[in-house]
């Protein structure tokens, strides 16, 4: 019997399987518009299946998902980057070139750096109680993508430190 709370875990990773799919096809035909290394073109898959820990540090070669704490977060990580999508936020929404659609709700991090994607449809909800928490002064990797819970946000970096801060408040690019 599916519950509203699996309802809703199905709807934002699917949301967030699209945007990978759209990201890795834009990739693809434009021939990698980033001038850094590339990755494998495997599919990404987000399951729940590799469970973040709540120590200090948790290291993977699977693909996983989390959320933070109050469930507004939630990332999928696999060796290809990060998605994460943040169901409500304050920060003005970031501009998407050729996007007409809603903007600021999906944050991703991969080869060619970091970028939000254009949402068609409704924006992602809030997390469900059966997505894994990393709590807060966790962090979670998969290959060279780690990821950092803290109540100022979600931190998330590549092996050169090049990344994002996404917080309900605000987001920031991360230096490399």
């Amino acid at each position: 019997m599916a519950t509203a709370r699996n309802v809703r875990l199905f709807v934002i990773v699917d949301v967030v399987l699209v945007v990978l799919v759209i990201v890795l096809a834009i990739v693809f035909f434009s021939g990698g518009r980033g001038g850094g290394d590339t990755s494998d073109d495997g599919s990404p898959g987000a399951t729940a299946s590799s469970t973040p820990s709540d120590s200090s540090s948790a290291t993977s070669a699977e693909p996983l998902a989390f959320a933070s704490p109050t469930g507004n977060i939630a990332c999928t990580m696999s060796v290809d980057g990060v998605t994460c999508t943040i169901a409500s936020y304050t920060y003005a929404p970031p501009v998407v070139a050729g996007c007409t659609e809603v903007t600021g709700h999906v944050l991703v991090l991969n080869a060619d750096g970091v970028a939000f994607s254009c949402v068609d449809g409704p924006p992602p909800a809030v997390a469900g109680d059966d997505v894994p928490v990393l709590e807060y002064g966790s962090s979670t990797s998969v290959g060279d993508y780690t990821c950092r819970s803290a109540t100022d946000g979600v931190q998330c970096i590549d092996a050169s430190g090049a990344g994002f801060q996404l917080a309900r408040a605000s987001w920031s690019e991360l230096p490399a």
